[in-house]
């Protein structure tokens, strides 16, 4: 049911704080575009060698009080920098402004996150501006700063004070702030699974907002809608959901506003949820939302048909969440490959005119180029034939997409011939565990006996996604090429494998609802290398001009991940997204040896690196201030990833003249 106060609302750049200036970053990717390229020139590879520690902060955000904060807490986020201020969140629910040349800090406001949740994720990766056009100027609150909490709210408070918002979510019973876990059928029992990882988009004077959903514990969970707030009340104007309800059975008492669900639907209908961040076509008043899979991931059997629609991107009408185009990546999705990068709103030279594009990055590592303005592709798309063969109940699509454009990790089956490892003694556990193992390249249908995934369920690339460099055509993106082993257990035998001690390690997934449960883990040696040959990630960029791959380089080392003998292998599995500027460099942290590096756009080639005193599993940015140039970045570390934890935000500069 679409709110009728949506209708007509105008959604246009009157919304936003400022238009970007060289000197700003005012949403998650940069602007709303979420090219993540900054127009700087300031360091350039030539002088790139000359950067150093300009300021850094530390939050002291490190979890205290989370039960889960050593397994899943993390630093992902990436500031805005609007005026002489920057802006950014902890996962923690605490939002900092800091000066722009000095790192001094100038407000802090605490969201209270309720601790005692069982998080499945401690992710913030961003807030989000907001201009109220209406308000005069230095008005309390004319300025906004909005952001969402991993206790599942929607929070704006003065961009000027760090002081809530009292006129948004006035109703709601706590000024400042809207209750997002409202008519998402939230389940009790799983507080701590229904979560906002992501800053909202901002379109025009609205607010739109995704999910998080830890979508492996049953078919009906959570509802992954995106929904639409208004940005000076908080009230809700839109939702829209991306599983299909028809009129077949009336409302739950728990989901009163969605009206009549199907009988079978409603049994799979949780998650699809929109969790990444999204982006904006302020122009054309539209936001690009990307999906999950349909729950749970690697059992369909209950959510027959292609499940559209999960695991795509679609085009949503900013001012009333009407669906204006959708393009389903993968069909029936079967392996947790969420649609998890942002998308990135480019102009291509298509026959001499410029073409409106969208480019989207996958887990799958395919890139595919759409129109922005109907969804149809500037790059064919072909349906290929998959592997079938599946478990009993499960039928996978017979095809899936394949962009024409060249993958950019491989999608081959994984054989004992490339069993590899740190002595031979492992390289030969792991040919025996690849013989064992079910492995036809991409889209193998999990199995009983454990299937080989191949890019694995964490990609590909993940919501780091990439940046786009217009002055030389590039999309350049990081990459992992990690195998993963995905194996389902009949109902009546979870227990008894959960408790056999042979599967320490493994992440298992009840999947209530349907005949199997699951577990899943890297395909790893018995000293914890990977099975497979390194380079394990890559930085690839990818020539959208021609269509080709410019240049592929391994990204990071073993350093802090393996013993010191064995510190120079290149290329570390990453989890983070590159910065690109005009002074023709590509920064990046996101690896697991705690580096920020610097890279030729142009070439590829590392021209500078720093150690970070923690991971950096965060995507930087860079702005001007005082007439310097910065590149900052978080550096926290990654629970899951194993990376250090910390609480620092670094910026780096060249040396300040005199």
């Amino acid at each position: 049911m679409r709110n009728l106060l949506a209708i007509g609302l105008a959604i246009g750049s009157a919304g936003a704080v400022s238009a970007q200036t060289a000197s700003d970053w005012s949403a998650y990717g940069g602007d709303g575009r979420g090219q993540r390229h900054v127009p700087l020139a300031q360091i350039t590879p030539r002088n790139v060698a000359q950067l150093e520690l300009a300021w850094s902060l530390r939050t002291g955000e490190l979890g205290e009080g989370f039960a889960r904060a050593g397994e899943a807490l993390t630093f992902e986020a990436t500031p805005l920098k609007l005026g002489d201020t920057l802006y950014f969140p902890t996962a923690t629910g605490v939002v900092f402004a800091l000066d722009a040349a000095s790192g001094r800090e100038r407000w802090r406001f605490d969201a209270r996150v309720d601790r005692t949740r069982d998080y499945s994720e401690m992710a913030t990766r961003g807030v989000s501006a907001w201009r109220d056009a209406n308000a005069a100027a230095g008005a309390a609150c004319a300025e906004r700063i909005v952001f969402a909490t991993i206790d599942a709210r929607l929070i704006a408070i003065d961009a000027k004070t760090g002081k809530r918002c009292a006129d948004f979510g006035a109703d709601s019973g706590t000024p400042g702030e809207v209750d997002l876990s409202r008519n998402v059928r939230r389940i009790e029992r799983r507080l701590g699974q229904y979560q906002i990882t992501s800053p909202p988009a901002i379109a025009g004077d609205v607010a739109v907002v995704g999910s998080s959903i830890g979508d492996n514990g049953g078919t009906a969970l959570e509802l992954g809608v995106v929904r639409g707030y208004d940005l000076r009340s908080g009230a809700l104007l839109w939702h829209w959901d991306p599983i299909p309800r028809t009129a077949s059975i009336p409302p739950d008492a728990a989901n009163p506003d969605f009206g009549e669900i199907d009988a079978q639907q409603a049994r799979w209908t949780g998650a699809a949820n929109a969790w990444a961040p999204f982006a904006v076509d302020a122009e054309r008043g539209l936001v690009f939302v990307p999906t999950g899979s349909a729950s749970p991931d690697f059992f369909g059997g209950v959510r027959p048909g292609d499940n559209r629609w999960a695991s795509s991107v679609v085009a949503l009408r900013a001012a009333t969440g009407e669906l204006a185009w959708g393009r389903q990546l993968v069909h029936h999705d079967l392996w947790d490959y969420d649609t998890a990068s942002p998308p990135m709103l480019v102009d291509l030279d298509r026959g001499g005119a410029k073409v409106p594009a969208l480019v989207q990055l996958t887990k799958t590592g395919q890139v595919f180029v759409l129109n922005r303005e109907s969804g149809e592709p500037l790059f064919p798309i072909e349906e290929r034939a998959v592997p079938q063969g599946a478990v009993a109940g499960e039928t996978p699509s017979p095809t899936q997409p394949f962009s024409s454009l060249p993958p950019l990790v491989s999608h081959a089956k994984v054989t004992p011939d490339d069993a590899w490892g740190l002595t031979f003694w492992d390289r030969g556990a792991c040919r025996d565990a690849i013989a064992a193992l079910r492995s036809e390249g991409i889209y193998t249908p999990p199995s009983l006996q454990g299937t080989i995934e191949r890019p694995g369920y964490a990609g590909g690339s993940n919501w780091g996604g990439g940046t786009w460099d217009p002055q030389r055509n590039l999309l350049i993106a990081n990459v992992m090429d990690l195998p993963f082993v995905v194996a389902l257990i009949p109902r009546d035998q979870l227990d008894a494998q959960y408790d056999s001690g042979l599967y320490r390690g493994w992440e298992f997934a009840r999947q209530s609802g349907t005949p199997y449960a699951m577990r899943r883990a890297l395909l790893k040696s018995p000293l914890g290398a990977p099975c497979t040959a390194p380079p394990w990630g890559r930085l690839v960029a990818l020539d959208l001009g021609k269509g080709e791959i410019a240049w592929s380089k391994p990204l990071g080392t073993s350093r802090d991940r393996a013993p010191w003998p064995f510190w120079s292998i290149e290329g570390a599995p990453n989890m983070g997204g590159p910065l690109s500027t005009a002074g023709g460099l590509t920064f990046i942290g996101a690896t697991t040896d705690n580096f920020l590096r610097a890279f030729d756009s142009a070439s590829g080639v590392e021209v500078w690196k720093a150690r970070l005193p923690a991971g950096g599993q965060a995507t930087p940015m860079s702005y001007e201030a005082g007439g310097r140039q910065y590149v900052v970045i978080a550096a926290g570390g990654h629970a899951k990833l194993g990376t250090a934890q910390g609480d620092y935000v670094l910026a780096y500069a060249l040396p300040a003249t005199r």
